[in-house]
């Protein structure tokens, strides 16, 4: 099996102005060490107007955090107010672009297709989406989550070749346990990742998804990090409201990996 690297990205969402992002980007950098650096990869993903100040900080200091954004529009320019393009995010050295998140999805109608537009145009732009698929929680019931799961990939990967998709980091986040204190236990989280990656194999072929990371989100904390990336499919976590703190946010970067 190939070795891949866990990916622990901290989503701040609408939280924090440029002033607290920095505050919290610095303790973040102060609390994790070089030995947690090379066990996972560590992202953090600051509202718009706090992406500068933050790419500024990690540049200066030489902080070995990427710097994701939360969104993106698949426009490179335009008359599109209010939007930000690939083209505006690569020049802050922005490297993850979560797209399609199911916040973007229920609360802003965010359909299956301009999630594909979004996670082509960041391919396009030499940066890396982190695709958001998930179930509610009637659909969990109904026993339709791995339909609805690989419905998402199905759309989101159309026009996409291989090459590009092993680029793609793919995060299960169960739509029901967002923000609302409930998590997958360990075992439905690791099966639904598992139909994740055959997806993969099959869409691509077993040696792209071998080298795929799957991450879980859906209220990650430092109790339950632990276990869930225990998982042999689960390959980091997409964090919310656990990542606004930078000392909780960087126990569970170390919890996740494992120890030194």
């Amino acid at each position: 099996m190939a070795t891949r690297k866990p990916l622990i990205s901290g989503n701040w969402k609408m939280n924090h102005t440029h002033l607290d992002a920095i505050a919290v980007v610095q303790k973040l950098a102060y609390s994790l060490s070089p030995a947690d650096y090379e066990r996972a990869e560590v992202s953090v993903h600051p509202s718009f107007t706090s992406l500068r100040s933050v790419q500024t900080l990690l540049d200066a200091d030489e902080v070995p955090i990427a710097l994701g954004a939360q969104n993106v529009y698949p426009a490179p320019s335009g008359a599109f107010t209010g939007e930000v393009s690939p083209v505006m995010l690569a020049k802050l050295n922005v490297r993850y672009v979560i797209v399609g998140h199911s916040e973007r999805r229920q609360l802003l109608g965010e359909s299956d297709e301009m999630v594909n537009r979004k996670l082509v145009a960041v391919l396009e732009h030499q940066m890396v989406p982190i695709l958001c698929v998930g179930e509610t929680l009637e659909e969990r019931e109904a026993g339709t989550t791995q339909d609805k799961v690989l419905g998402q990939l199905e759309a989101a990967f159309q026009g996409v070749d291989a090459a590009a998709a092993a680029k793609v980091v793919i995060a299960y986040e169960p739509i029901w346990a967002i923000g609302t204190g409930r998590t997958a236990s360990p075992e439905d989280a690791q099966a639904v990742c598992a139909s994740v990656r055959s997806w993969v194999a099959k869409a691509y072929g077993a040696e792209v998804a071998s080298t795929t990371r799957a991450q879980y989100g859906g209220s990650v904390t430092p109790d339950n990090v632990a276990e869930l990336m225990a998982q042999p499919d689960i390959d980091g976590a997409l964090v919310g409201g656990a990542s606004l703190d930078a000392e909780r946010f960087a126990r569970i970067a170390r919890l996740g990996t494992g120890p030194a």
